[in-house]
């Protein structure tokens, strides 16, 4: 933490091509957190380091924070509201808000997933699919039984595989449907387009034997169907992959939550071969992980009169 606290008072931002980064800290359940960059390394918090969007739901977690803006022009925020099912009510949830201009929000809202028997809905993402004209919204869940032989490779029997429901508005939702099934316990998902072709990075959440790295999957739809590359290309102990375009290449952020516990990231031009530029980052202390995004210059002076 040391480290991190001296590269954080090192920060210069110059304001050329801004870009903004969604996260949360500790479990999640401050709210979420802004930070600025024009170049992908260097980031400086919003509001002091203060969440920007608080939690508006008693006892509700505002972790794993995807930003998305539509084709609307809207900003679409999704969440992971809880560990578990809901142990009041047995509800199991998704936390949702738009923004036109990412200083006003919209009132949070839960959206429910209709998962029968399932555990767990962490990290959910979306992805505009362009010739359908909807989201699809993704997440990671363990249904027990549903995929025999392959519970006891990750934690407390978790054997998570990627879900998703279709939605145009983020009202009404399509009925859960497996997304995303590796062959093996899968969660933190995230779609991009790289090329010709869809790109999901994933972490393979196995620990027996030990995994927990990062991998790519492959499709020609952003609906799939999506083939999984053979290896991992990161060390043990990553998470919450992040991915933004820089220059000719791609920054693939990560949260190392080992110890030491460190935010940090891959450069790759190919997706074949990957430069850990850890060193080079500058983030705020204590930043877990969430989404990147470019935004305008409008944006990025809105959110730096934050007080």
């Amino acid at each position: 933490m040391q480290r991190l606290a001296i590269a954080f008072v090192l920060c210069a931002p110059a304001w050329s091509q801004p870009w903004l980064f969604t996260s949360f800290r500790g479990n999640g359940e401050s709210g979420v957190h802004f930070a600025l960059s024009e170049d992908g390394y260097r980031w400086t918090p919003v509001r002091g380091d203060q969440p920007v969007i608080l939690p508006q739901l008693p006892g509700m977690l505002m972790r794993d924070p995807f930003l998305a803006r539509g084709p609307d022009r809207r900003w679409h925020m999704l969440w992971t509201t809880g560990w578990t099912r809901s142990q009041e009510d047995g509800s199991l949830t998704i936390g949702y808000a738009s923004s036109a201009d990412l200083v006003s929000w919209s009132r949070q809202k839960l959206i429910p997933v209709p998962l029968e028997g399932a555990r767990n809905a962490w990290a959910p993402e979306a992805v505009w699919h362009p010739k359908q004209k909807e989201w699809i919204v993704f997440w990671a869940g363990t249904v027990p039984g549903r995929f025999p032989g392959g519970g006891q490779t990750g934690d407390s029997g978790y054997n998570h595989r990627i879900w998703a429901m279709r939605t145009r508005d983020f009202e009404s939702f399509s009925k859960p449907e497996l997304f995303f099934d590796p062959g093996f316990n899968a969660i933190d998902s995230t779609i991009l387009r790289a090329g010709r072709r869809w790109l999901m990075v994933f972490k393979d959440e196995r620990r027996e034997p030990l995994r927990k790295n990062l991998r790519l999957a492959w499709a020609g739809d952003p609906a799939g169907p999506w083939q999984a590359e053979a290896a991992s290309f990161t060390t043990p102990w990553i998470e919450g992959p992040s991915v933004m375009k820089a220059g000719r290449g791609w920054l693939v952020f990560f949260d190392h939550y080992g110890k030491p516990q460190h935010y940090g990231a891959y450069r790759t031009r190919d997706w074949k071969r990957f430069e850990d530029v850890t060193e080079r980052l500058c983030f705020p202390p204590g930043h877990r992980h969430g989404t990147v995004v470019r935004i305008t210059r409008a944006e990025a002076e809105r959110l730096r009169a934050l007080r």
